[in-house]
């Protein structure tokens, strides 16, 4: 059969970078560090003390209040971002078969909150008062409750669920959503992911495995991707949406596309539980695939979003994979870590660097990987390629990669293009 085209029309994002995708866009491109001391609980007493935290988001800006308390704070992130996505696509809802709409997201973790408070309660008072659980404790809890708001909350009744695979999972739900579209199995599907990870397990448990930078008196160049003194990455939190949508419908309705998704691939490392292929085979494997995909060669890629999460076996190894596929032209492109900026958004970080994907290939720059110092070179790491140190880069972007590598393994990468008819 033939597969149908797939486009992006409709953009939304609660970030530490801004609370809409115009000004996470912007920010991004100016370099701007969203790390900062953590508010959302007492760290003190952590080796980790800061993160990349969402700033003066009011969930009843986008939720009704006695809602919103129903909601993990990654639920209230995910809905937040999805609205925001569904205005800017100007769907109309009154017109739309909303049999043929559907919201695949993606969430690493979910109600990591919600499951601290309430078993924490229970640890304090249960044995001797008895268990008090909340009856919103486990629908408050579950990954896969955002997308089941969503729907519920526009009434799409197309494909629904959730993609979990740790850091790569928003990227496996557009993969996911792109392919549902493509086989003709919705016309419209909302896509992205969500996480609120930054509480005492969640930075207690990346401390105890050593993954956090401790660079506490210094947060704002703590994330320092490809730079010899990296230690560690910083947690981030928010939510990204796309609108993927089949190209002939879009038309049809007139609707203004950024991009069109041109590819997705996957692979496992089958390596290790937390640590990256030090040779990068599964990274090359999944650029590969996602290339094949898109019936694209290596020469049709201007830019990579590369996971580049600032540790030091992830991006030497994904440096290394990306010059054995991509060879010579590895040296024309521009690569960049925006994790530099918003840290790493743990499921959420796909939909999140897709979107700063398709704005570069929509506005034909490049933002950077920030926090780099011309003497802090690595030297496993290759520095004639372009990383795109601490400024951004106007260039034609005909289309964009982005590489999203989780625990357990998993890779997942989506390819965007300028659209043309």
């Amino acid at each position: 059969m033939e597969l149908k085209r797939v486009v992006v029309t409709g953009i939304g994002a609660i970030t530490p970078l801004g609370n809409t995708a115009e000004e996470t866009w912007k920010n991004l491109v100016a370099g701007v560090s969203g790390a900062g001391p953590i508010t959302h609980f007492d760290a003190s007493l952590f080796k980790t003390q800061f993160a990349c935290e969402v700033k003066n988001f009011n969930a009843a800006d986008y939720i009704d209040r006695k809602e919103a308390r129903k909601m993990d704070l990654y639920t209230q992130y995910a809905i937040a971002a999805a609205k925001m996505a569904v205005e800017d696509s100007a769907i109309n809802l009154d017109t739309e078969d909303k049999n043929r709409i559907g919201v695949v997201f993606g969430v690493g973790i979910g109600g990591l909150h919600t499951f601290e408070e309430e078993a924490g309660a229970y640890a304090l008072t249960g044995k001797e008062l008895g268990p008090k659980y909340s009856p919103f404790f486990i629908p408050k809890m579950i990954a896969d409750i955002a997308s089941g708001h969503i729907s519920i909350m526009y009434g799409f009744h197309g494909p629904n669920y959730t993609t979990t695979s740790a850091c790569a999972s928003s990227t496996n739900a557009l993969a996911d959503a792109f392919n549902l579209i493509r086989l003709g199995k919705a016309n419209i599907i909302v896509s992205g992911g969500a996480e609120a990870s930054i509480w005492p397990a969640g930075v207690g448990g990346f401390n105890a495995m050593k993954a956090l930078s401790t660079r506490n008196d210094d947060p704002q160049h703590a994330s320092r991707p490809f730079s010899a003194s990296r230690d560690g990455f910083v947690m981030g939190e928010g939510a990204g949406c796309l609108i993927l949508e089949e190209l002939e419908h879009a038309k049809a309705r007139g609707a203004k596309i950024y991009a069109e998704m041109a590819g997705a691939g996957m692979s496992a490392d089958a390596y290790h539980i937390t640590a990256s292929h030090p040779d990068g085979l599964g990274a090359k494997l999944v650029m590969e695939r996602a290339l094949e995909d898109a019936g694209m060669t290596t020469a049709d890629i201007d830019y990579i979003n590369v996971h580049g999460t600032s540790t030091h076996v992830g991006d030497i190894s994904e440096a290394k994979a990306i010059k054995e596929l991509f060879g010579q032209h590895a040296y024309e492109l521009n690569i960049s870590s925006t994790k530099s900026m918003t840290g790493h958004l743990l499921g959420a970080a796909g939909a999140v660097e897709a979107l700063a994907s398709v704005m570069a290939v929509k506005e034909d720059i490049v933002p950077p990987t920030i926090n780099h110092e011309e003497d802090d070179k690595d030297e496993e790491i290759d520095y004639n390629l372009n990383f795109t140190f601490n400024k951004a880069q106007k260039r034609t972007v005909r289309s964009a990669l982005s590489n999203t590598f989780g625990f357990g393994g998993h890779n997942a990468c989506v390819i965007f293009k300028k659209y043309a008819e």
